[in-house]
């Protein structure tokens, strides 16, 4: 979505082991099937007249009702005026709602459980504020290039760990009784001319990359999808029937409804007819925009349109309400977003905030076992990024600024702070418990962050790097980063903090990638911690981790390059046509680029030892050919082998380790070297094992070919490991 209205801010003060895929039955992913749901929706639909078939699919209007899009009620069949908002962290213009990791974030716990927990609680969220379609999860941007201004919403580069998180959200979400909408549908990798570019995508790799987990989100049963502002192969998203009545709605069996981006709809009978449900309805902020409404009305009865189309936008908007069982008892939204209040929704959902924002830290680097610290004399803490932002942490509209402690990037995905826990709030708590002095600079003054720490036991250097939607310029970065370097001279920081101090402990909350070859082999730089865009909980979390209440866990969910240049993917000035299978590790491994940090990479305080890993099944080549249904041929998704292997703790301290399975194809197949197809996370107490589990679903070893998903014969690579560069285990499966 874009932000065009500012909202008035009301004065509130501001204060497992898991195994994956999940096998479910697709019956415990919504409240109803969707066949009971499209027969409750049929019978709905004979009693409406065209105008409420057209209101339904229409809207009332921009700034027409509580919600940033707000629809048609039509009181014969007791259909609300549904509410839709913003957005995958949380609940957009509501204060008191929580404020939670963002997905990217989410990712690199890769923990299932706190993934789901976090979708559920969205949902619980969304159903008491009477929000039935919130606006999230997000899998485009899947995270092509790494300074794409939205990367963050999502949950980055890998296709298939992107999926799982998708599955997870939307299946917590929905159990809870709100409406998903998987976005941004499709191709959206920048913000740069995002409302007119073209992405040029050749099919093996939209199939292979970017409609991956968009399959995960239909399989989960999600209720909507929104179709992106760019053109596909040069046609408009929400005009393009290729994608969605071709890609989705026939080869993956989506049930649910397709509607627009806010602006990205440009015709009225072409988007109706490419199969496009629902106008977002609020895309008349403009007034010159009305392209359904009375418009759709007259296009269906001049013939342009046929009356079955719009009864099926209709039924599949209806059945997706009933789906989720929003026709019984379901809430009546009370807020207001465009005079913000407070509405306190959160209850306890503070605890997952706090373990994603703990679980969620990678640590880089820890030379010595630097940390974790305990109860140290003196420590200096420096950095704007260590504060709240002095005018207060939900000062700028939709975040758009940085102008102190980072815990989410800027724009429509974002929500207000309920309050934000900094870093150097956390820490000196803890340090008044130990006896310990804090000296701070809580600028981003090279000289003055030395000073600070010259004559401290350590020194933590917080900085960090932003980014987020276009409509917004924070710092001269139009949405998308200018380039993967620190903000306000971060790098010149850490290297002033390193030259006085011999224990510089760096803290980095980012949006993505940033290089940091200017001071990581800095021997004075003796812990790098990666704290990502943890939300509301950010300092609790951290000092979790910097005192070792708990061990790290966090894995990369994206590669950290040496240069900018080894991504080999850029912003487009125009069209962009460099589309191929090899972005992130996919691209590292195919070139044999050395990163500095790998994907799925992170160190823990405890050491884990691999062995034993076994291969059961025995997968058999050639296309998919199983019934088609929600999610495509149902043999696509059916368990064709199993790898599993024995994980133990072999440190001193308990802590979670995430094995990661990937797969190797035979050289025929023109697939990258390797690519992830499975993980667990393990929590094991020291000296304990357990078992890693990773089921591969035929899907997981198909290539696209000729239209159909093929699996190819030959030896197939099976590697478990610790990172896609710390392979433990080795195996083969023979197809």
């Amino acid at each position: 979505m874009r932000g065009y209205i500012v909202p008035v801010l009301a004065s509130v003060a501001l204060s497992r082991a898991s195994t994956l895929p999940s096998d479910h039955s697709s019956s415990k992913r919504a409240v109803i099937s969707w066949d009971d749901a499209y027969s409750k929706a049929t019978t709905a639909l004979a009693k409406l007249s065209i105008g409420d078939k057209v209101g339904i699919v229409s809207g009332t209007g921009w700034q027409a009702g509580n919600c940033v899009g707000n629809t048609k009620a039509v009181g014969s069949i007791g259909y609300p005026s549904l509410c839709l908002q913003d957005g995958p962290l949380g609940i957009r213009y509501v204060m008191g709602a929580t404020a939670f990791s963002a997905g990217i974030h989410a990712a690199s716990t890769w923990d299932v459980d706190l993934i789901r927990e976090r979708g559920s609680f969205l949902g619980q969220e969304a159903k008491q504020l009477g929000i039935h379609v919130q606006l999230g999860p997000v899998a485009g941007p899947l995270g092509k290039i790494p300074t794409g201004g939205r990367n963050w919403e999502g949950f980055g580069p890998d296709p298939y760990l992107t999926g799982i998180a998708m599955q997870e959200t939307i299946e917590g979400m929905q159990e809870a009784g709100v409406q998903a909408c998987a976005k941004h549908y499709i191709g959206n990798e920048q913000e740069l001319n995002r409302e007119t570019m073209g992405s040029n995508v050749p099919d093996r790799v939209m199939h292979e990359l970017y409609l991956w987990p968009f399959a995960d989100a239909v399989k989960a049963n999600v209720a909507s999808v929104m179709c992106s502002y760019n053109k596909i192969n040069g046609t408009y998203a929400c005009e393009n029937g290729g994608i969605i009545n071709k890609l989705l709605k026939e080869e993956l069996g989506f049930r649910g409804y397709m509607m627009s981006d806010w602006n990205a709809q440009h015709t009225t009978t072409g988007s109706a007819n490419a199969g496009m449900d629902m106008t977002m309805p609020g895309s008349d902020f403009n007034k010159k925009n009305v392209l359904w409404g009375a418009a759709l009305q007259s296009a269906v009865q001049s013939g342009q349109v046929q009356q079955s189309r719009v009864d099926d936008m209709v039924k599949r908007v209806l059945a997706a309400w009933y789906l989720v069982g929003q026709d019984k008892g379901y809430p009546t939204a009370t807020f207001n977003s465009w005079k913000i209040g407070s509405q306190n929704v959160g209850g306890n959902h503070k605890t997952n905030v706090r373990s994603m924002a703990r679980d969620g830290i990678v640590l880089l680097k820890n030379t010595a076992n630097a940390l974790p610290l305990s109860k140290p004399k003196s420590i200096a803490v420096i950095g704007s990024d260590a504060i709240v932002a002095p005018k207060g942490a939900n000062a700028c509209a939709d975040r758009g600024c940085n102008d102190g402690t980072l815990a989410m990037g800027w724009g429509s995905g974002t929500a207000e702070f309920p309050y934000l826990v900094a870093p150097l709030d956390a820490i000196k708590t803890q340090a008044q418990k130990d006896g310990t002095s804090v000296t701070t600079s809580t600028n981003d003054n090279a000289q003055q962050g030395a000073s600070a720490a010259q004559n401290a036991d350590y020194a933590i250097v917080c900085v960090n790097s932003d980014s987020g939607e276009g409509y917004i310029t924070v710092e001269s970065n139009a949405g998308d980063r200018k380039n993967l370097n620190l903000w306000h001279n971060g790098d010149a920081l850490v290297q002033a903090v390193a030259q006085v101090n011999k224990k510089t402990i760096v803290v980095v909350h980012s949006v993505g990638p940033v290089i940091m070859e200017s001071w990581i082999d800095n021997p004075n730089v003796v812990a790098v911690v990666w704290a990502g865009l943890p939300g509301q909980e950010s300092g609790n979390g951290l000092v979790d981790i910097l005192y070792g209440s708990t061990s790290p866990s966090g894995k990369l969910p994206y590669t950290i390059a040496k240069t900018q240049q080894d991504y080999g993917t850029n912003i487009a000035s125009g069209d962009d046509s460099t589309w191929d299978l090899f972005i992130d590790y996919r691209r590292f491994d195919q070139q044999k680029i050395e990163p500095r940090f790998e994907f799925g990479f992170g160190l823990s305080y405890t050491n884990f030892t691999y062995s034993d890993i076994a291969i059961t099944g025995k997968p058999t080549s050639g296309p998919a050919s199983g019934t088609r249904g929600v999610g495509g041929p149902a043999d696509l998704w059916e368990t064709v082998a199993t790898v599993t292997a024995k994980i133990t703790n072999s440190g001193g301290v308990a802590g979670a380790e995430v094995p990661q399975l990937y797969v190797g194809y035979p050289s025929s197949a023109q697939t990258p070297p390797q690519q992830l197809r499975g993980f667990n996370k393990l929590k094991l107490d020291a000296g304990a094992s357990g078992t890693a589990t990773f089921p591969l679903r035929r899907r997981d070893l198909s290539v696209w070919q000729n239209g159909q998903w093929v699996v190819p014969s030959g030896d197939f690579t099976v590697s478990v490991g610790a990172s896609s560069r710390d392979i433990r285990l080795t195996g083969k499966i023979t197809v």
